[in-house]
């Protein structure tokens, strides 16, 4: 009744904005990402008969208000499937700064979703964990599956699930994380993005990219894949800035990175180009072979960084590992 899980977050590559179901979290297209590594989140769950009541804490602070009620959906999706009404004890941490936008919902209800299926009992394949993970963070489905994954869109668990996407890049990708520290609030974004006039151009637009990414993927042509990303981005935030609220999470930072690699593509030919989600901070893409250039570049101009690699799917670990 006991379960430790680790997840990567994910990085989008062709991200989803805007939900049809904001309780089982459908959203309108499919998406495709890549997990990051070795930044992580681990999540010691535990079934508790003699507890009062569910406990949920995040890097040593207790969760309440909308981030528990997030947590609920997760946990009483498990009830529900395997009957078990016991009280949860949840302990999470992440080795990365979460809600500057380096996707720490996902890898936290990625390996929330793990844990709880492993601590009740369950015997179940990535995919069909991905979409336990769904309720609480559409992306954390992608991260329960790991690597380069797409979700399927879809009003129902059997079509709305993670997989992964085989490719050769694993080894060759490299990531610089250019940190942006600026609070974010990707539920409100999603929540309003069908509003926005630019909404019903993206959804025209981004099934032929799905396919474009796939088929980039299949031939491990890393120029053709960031591309991609980093058109993708900018057709996400487009939307985003113009729903209602006026979403505009880009900082000077954020613009000083994206000139930087551009700079740096164009004047000396590296490949390496910018992506970012609903936040500030860049993810900065680029080869094993150039990355220590390009973050080299990226310090240069004030801003914090890590190298990441391509990380796995969500992994049970030990009983040695458990936080409590």
């Amino acid at each position: 009744m006991k379960a430790t899980a680790r997840a990567h977050p994910i990085q989008g590559l062709i991200k989803y904005h805007g939900m049809r179901d904001s309780d089982k979290r459908y959203p309108y297209h499919d998406s495709i990402s890549v997990c990051t590594a070795p930044s992580a989140t681990t999540t010691t769950v535990e079934f508790q008969s003699d507890a009062s009541g569910d406990v949920y804490i995040i890097d040593n602070e207790r969760v309440d208000g909308r981030a528990a009620e997030r947590i609920d959906a997760v946990v009483e999706h498990v009830r529900e499937r395997t009957g078990i009404r016991d009280p949860v004890r949840l302990v999470s941490t992440n080795s990365f700064p979460s809600n500057i936008g380096f996707g720490s919902s996902s890898s936290g209800f990625a390996a929330a979703a793990m844990a709880l299926v492993t601590a009740a009992g369950e015997e179940l394949t990535h995919p069909e964990i991905s979409t336990i993970a769904r309720r609480g963070s559409s992306s954390a489905a992608r991260a329960v599956t790991g690597a380069f994954s797409q979700l399927y869109s879809g009003m129902n668990d059997t079509d709305c699930h993670a997989e992964r996407i085989e490719t050769d890049l694993d080894a060759t990708v490299r990531t610089v994380a250019a940190h942006v520290p600026a609070y974010k609030e990707t539920e409100e974004a999603h929540r309003e993005a069908a509003q926005s006039h630019m909404f019903d151009a993206r959804l025209a637009h981004v099934h032929h990219q799905i396919d474009a990414m796939r088929d980039a993927l299949y031939d491990a042509d890393f120029d053709r894949i960031f591309e991609l990303a980093e058109h993708d981005s900018l057709s996400l935030t487009a939307a985003t800035m113009t729903g209602p609220a006026g979403w505009v999470y880009w900082q000077p930072q954020t613009i000083a990175v994206f000139n930087t690699v551009r700079e740096l593509r164009e004047r000396e030919s590296i490949p390496v180009y910018f992506s970012t989600d609903t936040g500030a901070s860049v993810y900065v893409n680029t080869t094993a072979a150039h990355v220590d250039t390009v973050e080299s570049a990226i310090s240069d101009i004030g801003i914090d960084t890590d190298i990441w690699t391509v990380g796995g799917p969500a992994t049970v670990l030990s009983a040695s590992d458990s936080l409590f």
